[in-house]
């Protein structure tokens, strides 16, 4: 895949300015170019981010034998719909039931923002975040729930600001266990 330099995604942000009506020379426009391509690189850095091994720092059986739910709530997410490029917002619910493995849990909080650096759709989000954690850990469930604000649907379209988008994934006994599911839907 190519990737563009530095100065061709400049160049780009001036296309677009012109694109509008706007003079790129003007004296508040000239250092837009630089700005706005430092920004999406700071914003959409989950393309760059470690492999999720390396994220999620395991520990066999480091909590005693531990078996009930782990629920890591109110994680920021901040991310940009992939099909118009505006930002979408709100929080994450991340939960894992061991199976004889932890994991560090603000390696949970890590996880979501890789993920969250991308463009993105927000069910998608909602399964990168869950495969990670099943994959990393083996556990005896998984259940991710994320709750946002969707600017595109807020600014464009049919223009809902009150409106928000919840998806669910739920793996092993969140999926087979009624209990489990409620208990996690209710946190």
């Amino acid at each position: 895949m190519y990737r563009s330099t530095e100065k061709e995604a400049q160049n780009s942000v001036v296309t677009m300015l012109q694109y509008i009506g706007e003079d790129a020379n003007r004296e508040g426009l000239v250092e837009t170019p630089k700005r706005v391509t430092k920004a999406w690189h700071s914003m959409l850095s989950g393309y760059y981010a470690p492999d999720d091994r390396d994220i999620l720092k395991v520990f066999e059986d480091g909590a005693d034998g531990y078996d009930e739910m782990i629920i890591v709530k109110d994680i920021k997410v901040q991310s940009f719909c992939e099909h118009h490029m505006i930002p979408f917002f709100g929080t994450a619910t991340v939960a894992y039931i061991p199976n004889g493995k932890i994991v560090g849990l603000s390696k949970i909080n890590r996880i979501v923002d890789k993920y969250m650096r991308r463009l993105q759709v927000q069910e998608r989000l909602t399964v990168q975040i869950a495969k990670a954690l099943e994959q990393a850990l083996s556990p005896l469930g998984v259940a991710v729930k994320i709750e946002c604000t969707h600017l595109c649907v807020v600014y464009r379209g049919i223009k809902d600001e009150n409106s928000k988008t919840v998806t669910t994934k739920l793996t092993g006994l969140f999926k087979e266990d009624i209990k489990a599911r409620n208990e996690f839907l209710a946190s």
